[in-house]
């Protein structure tokens, strides 16, 4: 080969070779820029979770982020059946209480995990009056009205769409509730729109409209214990709710119809305070709801969506906050938990070892001329949402 033609053809080898190296960069850059895609997507995926007493088949649908956060809901009830997200270790947990399977929310539970409605909270006796009409509940929770009835949107099955798209997975639930079902005027069309992104915040959006005049009062039932560990009571936790006044209720822990200020009692929760710290105090409303299960009437109601309230548990440094556009807050710090009920990982689920901060209106507001309505008329939409925001510190 002659001096030229190795010119040549070494020139070809190394404009080959910057071809190659030009490619494989291209390719480099095309699967950084996968990878990152991949990173930043919110997942949802669905399982069968078994038939219900009726017969009727029930899915649970996974939304997962890739900052640790986990969401398990379940189409019977639309149960959050597991929550996991990570502790200041980056380690991530199940912090709601909850069951194994299918079979066991069947059973009576105090609410695991469930959309509560038609009317979330209590109403006096079971019985409300619309344009002088009255009506008559189910006696769920003597003497009185509890969550919707026996039969109440936490036993039944709703309808699921999913959806998810770049950093956010939504799952949106249907149901119909009939007129006269539980004793609720009105066909009432129920929306609930689970939808989780990557900063680890969970929305819940509500939705209904109506072709009958009646009552309406949806909320959220999970109960939380930030540190995982179910063996142990929520009481070293410490809780911020931003109000300064609280809905006093009487012995069947019905409102007496006022408003009372939270200053110098043990239910001001303006600055974080254990939930342990005054739980026993010689106070009357505690001993009417044998520790904390009352409604705090929030700060700002004119702002809509705006902060609520807060958990921190120091252990595991988890935060939880709560916002909301409701105008009341339900902080109940897992009395009635009486060591009956499984847990995931064997043991039972003993006193005080949850707590739920169930966004809504306040208890018997049906009944209460005072208290911000909870009427929704025909041609109506009703529309709330809260999100439940995870961190650490």
């Amino acid at each position: 080969m002659n001096v030229l033609k190795r010119c040549v053809y070494g020139i070809s080898i190394l404009s080959l070779a910057l071809v190659n190296l030009q490619c494989k960069g291209k390719q480099k850059e095309e699967k950084q820029a996968n990878s990152t895609q991949k990173t930043d997507s919110v997942t949802i995926e669905k399982k069968e979770f078994g038939t219900t007493p009726a017969g009727q088949k029930a899915a649970i649908y996974t939304l997962k982020n890739q900052k640790g956060m986990e969401v398990n809901i379940m189409t019977y009830g639309g149960i959050i059946t597991s929550l996991k997200v990570p502790n200041k270790a980056g380690v991530s947990e199940d912090v709601v209480i909850g069951f194994n399977n299918l079979e066991q929310y069947t059973k009576a539970n105090p609410y695991f995990g469930a959309l509560i409605g038609r009317y979330g909270n209590r109403i006096a006796k079971g019985k409300f009056t619309l344009d002088g009409k009255e009506y008559s509940l189910a006696i769920n929770n003597t003497p009185n009205a509890l969550h919707g009835g026996p039969e109440g949107f936490h036993r039944v099955i709703w309808t699921a769409e999913e959806a998810q798209g770049g950093d956010v997975a939504r799952l949106k639930l249907k149901y119909l509730s009939k007129d006269m079902e539980e004793g609720y005027p009105g066909n009432l069309t129920v929306f609930v729109t689970y939808t989780l992104k990557n900063d680890n915040s969970l929305d819940v959006l509500y939705e209904a409209t109506t072709d009958k005049k009646t009552v309406l009062n949806l909320t959220q039932h999970s109960y939380f214990n930030l540190s995982a560990d179910f063996t142990k009571p929520i009481l070293d936790h410490q809780i911020t709710i931003d109000s300064d006044k609280l809905v006093p209720v009487a012995a069947t822990l019905i409102p007496t119809g006022k408003l009372t200020d939270v200053t110098n009692t043990p239910f001001d929760f303006r600055k974080p305070k254990t939930v342990g710290k005054e739980i026993e105090a010689k106070d009357e409303q505690l001993k009417n709801g044998l520790g904390y299960d009352h409604c705090w009437v929030l700060n700002n109601q004119d702002k809509g969506n705006r902060f609520a309230a807060s958990a921190y548990e120091p252990t595991s440094g988890r935060l939880l906050e709560v916002y909301t556009d409701q105008p009341g807050i339900q902080f109940y710090s897992g009395n009635f938990l009486d060591g009956t009920l499984p847990m995931r990982k064997g043991g039972t689920y003993a006193h005080r070892t949850g707590f739920c901060l169930e966004t809504q209106h306040y208890p018997d507001s049906p009944n209460q001329k005072d208290f911000p309505s909870t009427v929704l008329n025909p041609g109506e939409h009703y529309k709330t949402k809260t999100t439940f925001k995870f961190s650490v510190k």
